[in-house]
């Protein structure tokens, strides 16, 4: 299992990620409320502004302070090694 280094001591596993997107659009606002309202969200931003919106297969979304280009390039880093 590989972990993917999501800012501030949070790792989540690379296998399980499905979208990592920017947290700009009204469609991704609603899928943050949404996932607030049913349980699901969970804010690994420590209180900085939310640049990423991660969603996992089972239907979690993480909010992460990392922009979603140093999201990928952690990932990638990873791969090389």
């Amino acid at each position: 299992m590989q972990l993917l280094n999501i800012g501030y001591g949070s790792f989540l596993s690379k296998e399980k990620i499905l979208v990592i997107l920017t947290p700009d659009s009204a469609p991704i606002k609603r899928i943050i409320q949404d996932s607030r309202e049913r349980g699901l969200l969970i804010d690994a931003s420590f209180g900085r502004k939310t640049k990423s919106v991660i969603v996992m297969d089972s239907s979690h979304v993480i909010l992460s302070a990392l922009a979603p280009e140093q999201l990928i390039i952690r990932s990638s880093e990873k791969n090389e090694e």
